[in-house]
């Protein structure tokens, strides 16, 4: 195993090829907004990490095949919360608060550690594998401090991807708060077929409207329909009804399966996955959206509660408190089937 770290000072806006062989060839380079990107090719295709924002995968493309949503950001930029650079691939939603804050939260749309500069990055090479790992210790007067260790890991000859999260409360006498979800964020293709190995009544379609959606009278009658159906939209067929967004939640996955499987077929050749341990992820969120500017399909999203804010993953008894010193590891594979 290679081991090297990483140095802001050594990307520049021209390509810089850092190892290559006969499987992998690793590029530093930097966007003209200022963000360090490093590009990681194997015989398959290629991730594009943010190795010091957020260890983002701003993009994912495999045989040929762009994985990543349809968004209005040409290129990834600094920021304090993802609404600055709606942009990528994946990122990690959390860490002490995740998803869309309801009324009594004061925390950012996706919580804090989205965008969160990293203090250090690595890379480890090996014959069969390239894993890049990212560390910060997030620290606030009288408030939380916690260290976090985000990962990822691709195989030689393969188009899947291991995701990883490892976060450690560090405070000696106080318990912190911990609500987290992998936001996979996949392109729209209309007539994609989605399967689980999840029964569908473990799903409930989101029936609150946040304040970013301004919904149609179009909208509200498909969607009433299908929430008084309890159907779970396992295809993407009419364009019209994922605009605005289509979000359904799935509860206590771990009661169904140990290990959950998603698959989302998208043409003859082409079929992504999302897998995980329902341990760890009890929790999925399916989102769903279509118009002119933004077009994804986040089939799951592993998630420890639902995505509303942490006040109402409190009330539900889904949040996490990490007693001190307590960790937690969290790991989703993905990608596009072999």
């Amino acid at each position: 195993m290679t081991k090297f770290r990483l140095y802001r000072d050594s990307f520049k806006e021209q390509p810089r090829m850092l190892i290559e062989n006969d499987e992998f060839t690793i590029s530093s380079f930097k966007y003209s907004s200022g963000v360090e990107a490093l590009k990681v090719h194997n015989s398959r295709g290629y991730l594009t990490f943010l190795p010091f924002e957020g260890l983002m995968i701003w993009e994912a493309v495999f045989d040929g095949l762009d994985l990543k949503m349809k968004n209005t950001f040409k290129q990834p930029y600094p920021g304090k919360q993802i609404t600055d650079s709606y942009g990528p691939f994946q990122f990690h939603s959390g860490l002490l608060a995740s998803g869309n804050p309801g009324s009594e939260d004061d925390h950012y749309a996706h919580g804090e550690f989205p965008l969160t500069p990293m203090d250090s990055s690595f890379v480890y090479v090996d014959e069969d594998t390239v894993t890049i790992s990212s560390q910060v210790e997030y620290v606030k007067g009288f408030g939380d401090h916690y260290f976090a260790n985000p990962s990822v890991t691709l195989k030689k000859g393969s188009a899947l991807f291991d995701i990883k999260m490892f976060v450690k409360n560090l405070s000696e006498c106080q318990e912190m708060p911990l609500q987290y979800l992998t936001h996979i964020n996949y392109k729209f293709v209309k007539g994609a077929k989605i399967t689980q190995n999840i029964p569908d009544r473990a799903f409930e379609l989101r029936t609150s409207i946040p304040d970013h959606i301004h919904p149609t009278k179009e909208w509200l009658a498909f969607t009433d329909k299908v929430a008084k159906s309890g159907e779970l939209i396992n295809e993407l067929d009419y364009l019209n009804h994922f605009d605005p967004e289509i979000v359904f939640f799935g509860d206590k996955l771990n009661e169904f399966v140990d290990d959950a499987v998603f698959e989302m077929t998208m043409d003859e050749k082409h079929t992504v996955k999302v897998a995980f341990n329902t341990k760890q992820f009890p929790d999925v969120t399916r989102w769903l959206m279509a118009n002119s500017d933004l077009q994804v399909a986040a089939f799951a999203l592993p998630a420890t509660s639902r995505t509303e804010g942490r006040m109402a993953a409190k009330k539900n008894g889904t949040l996490i408190m990490l007693k001190p010193q307590e960790s937690r590891s969290f790991k989703v594979t993905t990608g596009l089937e072999d």
